[in-house]
């Protein structure tokens, strides 16, 4: 085994979380404890700001969870406001506390490739209003396709250097001009026909889009509950190397410890076996084929589910950066059996390319702010899908701990980010207490408190604003039956919701399950929830649960919400955009509903060719099944992805969205860049449109 001291002194990041013009939030992740030197610059700028920083600074959280693991999650206020619309760089160097005279280390040492070619420094802009952004969900290391977000550093790459002319051949832009889009006098109606309009009609196709002003994650940026071979032992190798602490496992008698756990037989490919179940689950949780039982945990692929806490905040750095890759070795574990080593012959390749993507990966996300949100894949499938689930997750000692930990992960890699001061001194110590002790009770302690924890939802104040909502654990439970899915957000919290949108004539809405679906789907959902095997299809989205379904359309109708909504959703392993109109109000609200999904996923090609046809089929303007749905009173005209097949509205691949607004906040351009380089439009027709 590789020595701690040949683990680079940055393990991960820097990651740009929220940026404001006078506070700028950044992550990193650390071997040691570090001080750090930052020091931002700009075009027309007297002298470079300057600022060194201690883990003990009131700007800097230290989280020391290992013996080779520190995370350090700075959130610096700024005497003197950024500049809008210009290009600022940065550099940062980090020096190891000990011993004292221990060289600092600039970025160059660490991450050589950080900076993008004809770039001195890595570096980010903070636009006046947001002109196009990016965003998508579900990055699964061992799908068998590219990465999106390789794309979007590519489209980075070739953005930057448009200004020099060296826009390379092949490049998915094919003009260095900026599309006009000069704002005209035109009434809010003819602005939204505009908008709706084919982006052939603004003869701007070939366009390139501005520099993004975020990425929008929105949800699965880790698969916990569905981890490859190579990567668990990846993990396990990791784990060892940052010296992090053993874990006691509550209320597991079979397994002690997790180093128990790491070396049990059924440590790999058959997890399952080890995963809590409950006494009433075996009535309810079975496959759809065969008949096996499954554990608390629905998920089909819990065969390497991450259970401690090591192993989801080793996940974490293996997914965002390729230096804690250097010493993993990729050959399989003795332990495996045949059938095991064969599975993990056929993963390995995936992993490998994977590998090979991050440090593009690392370098788009050093480059934009990052906005994430978590969906179930971050923590366990279906998690809080019903009030049933939530009995018998939460009310066994083992389930509750493995939920714990991957919450724990979240706050620390994702959450923490999007709206530091929701995270007081109080939360933190808690965490750091829980990362010090794992498996005992300050860290049961801190468990506890992150299920009572109601802040994960945030708001960004751009223009037009980001509202992210939280549809995990505001749920709205059924009180008919305790196996009917849960609302994705209950009462208060849609109420809470419709007052942040409260005077904003525009807002960017993120709803990690699209709100607006598609039908035929969510029949089946249905189906299947009267059979009372809601478990099995994954039956949540917004229109399962009558009161969340009808207030979250009231809010679109309320006069003082936007007039504008721009949608952006995930989580269903393929990409589509609808243009929603609201039956009865005339010119508005304008309703686009975006789902790009997955960057590093795909669903099953076949099966979904077949969906959508049906889908179209079945819910055709003059079909009484329009009448059935909870969506009737609508206008929704479904885009059609260019270059697709007759008949098809859902584009199946990994790829990341590009969205793209005018003036007013009204997208104009809609496209998705595919992980094998295609740049995709989704175009309007209006001989589509339809009342639905």
């Amino acid at each position: 085994m590789t020595e701690a001291d040949d683990l680079p002194l940055v393990l991960a990041g820097p990651i740009l979380r929220r940026l404001l013009p006078e506070r700028i939030t950044l992550w990193l992740a650390t071997r040691t404890p570090c001080r750090i030197a930052l020091t931002l610059a700009w075009e027309g700028q007297d002298a470079p700001q300057r600022w060194t920083l201690a883990p003990d600074n009131t700007a800097v959280c230290h989280l020391p969870a290992g013996e080779h693991l520190h995370y350090l999650l700075i959130d610096l206020p700024l005497d003197h406001p950024l500049p809008r619309d210009r290009w600022i760089g940065y550099e940062l160097a980090v020096q190891p506390l000990a011993p004292k005279d221990a060289p600092w280390s600039p970025w160059q040492d660490w991450a050589p490739d950080l900076a993008y070619p004809g770039q001195r420094r890595p570096g980010f802009r903070l636009p006046s209003r947001i002109s196009a952004l990016l965003h998508g969900s579900c990055r699964k290391p061992h799908h068998d396709e590219g990465d999106g977000l390789v794309q979007a550093d590519r489209l980075l790459r070739e953005r930057l250097a448009i200004s020099t002319g060296r826009v390379a051949t092949g490049s998915v832009m094919t003009s260095s001009a900026e599309p006009e889009r000069a704002k005209t006098d035109r009434d809010k109606a003819d602005r939204a026909a505009t908008a709706r309009s084919a982006p052939a009609d603004r003869n701007a196709d070939d366009a390139p889009p501005s520099w993004p002003s975020m990425l929008v994650l929105t949800g699965d940026q880790i698969y916990a509950d569905d981890v490859a071979g190579p990567m668990l032992w990846a993990i396990h190798q990791l784990i060892v190397r940052l010296g992090l602490p053993v874990e006691p496992l509550a209320g597991e008698t079979r397994l002690a410890d997790s180093n128990r756990l790491y070396a049990h037989p059924n440590s790999y490919y058959r997890r399952e076996r080890l995963l809590p179940r409950h006494a009433h689950s075996e009535s309810v949780l079975k496959l759809l084929f065969g008949g096996v039982e499954k554990p608390v945990f629905t998920t089909a692929n819990a065969h390497n589910h991450l259970i401690t806490l090591g192993e989801v905040l080793a996940m974490y750095l293996l997914v965002w950066s390729p230096a804690v890759w250097s010493g993993i070795r990729l050959d399989p574990p003795d332990k495996l059996n045949r059938r095991s080593r064969r599975l993990y012959a056929s993963e390995r390749p995936q992993i490998e390319a994977f590998i090979a993507d991050l440090p593009a990966v690392r370098r788009v996300l050093a480059h934009l702010p990052v906005a994430m949100i978590f969906d179930d894949h971050d923590i366990t499938d279906d998690w809080n899908l019903s009030r049933e689930w939530e009995e018998m997750a939460y009310g066994h000692p083992f389930s509750r701990r493995i939920i714990g930990n991957a919450l724990i992960g979240y706050l620390i890699n994702q959450g923490w980010g999007n709206r530091p001061e929701a995270f007081d001194d109080v939360l933190l110590d808690s965490v750091r207490r829980a990362l010090a002790q794992p498996g005992q009770t300050a860290h049961d302690d801190c468990i506890e408190r992150l299920h009572r924890f109601d802040q994960w939802h945030f708001q960004w104040p751009t223009e037009p604003p980001l509202v992210v909502m939280d549809s995990r654990t505001h749920r709205w439970r059924s009180e008919i039956s305790a196996r009917q899915p849960s609302g994705l957000m209950d009462w208060e919290a849609l109420t809470d919701l419709q007052q942040a949108l409260f005077g904003h004539p525009a807002v960017l809405l993120v709803s990690p399950a699209p709100i607006f679906g598609v039908k035929l789907i969510e029949a089946i959902q249905r189906v299947f929830t009267w059979l009372g095997k809601p478990l099995l299809v994954d039956a949540e989205n917004w229109m399962a649960h009558p009161g969340a379904a009808q207030v979250i359309l009231n809010i679109f109708r309320h006069p003082k919400t936007p007039e504008h909504f721009v949608v952006l959703s995930g989580d269903v392993h393929y990409s589509f955009v609808y243009d929603i109109e609201l039956r009865g109000h005339e010119r508005g609200p304008d309703i686009w509903q975006i789902c790009s999904s997955g960057l590093r996923n795909a669903f099953p090609d076949r099966l979904l060719a077949v969906l959508d046809r049906l889908n179209r089929w079945l819910y055709s303007p003059n079909s009484p099944l329009n009448w059935l749905t909870r969506r009737r009173r609508m206008r929704v005209i479904p885009r059609k992805p260019e270059g697709s097949a007759p008949g098809r509205r859902l584009l199946n691949g990994s790829g990341v969205g590009v969205v793209e607004l005018d003036p007013d906040g009204l997208p104009w351009r809609i496209r998705q860049l595919m992980a094998d380089g295609r740049f995709l439009t989704f175009t309007r027709r209006e001989a589509e449109s339809r009342w639905r």
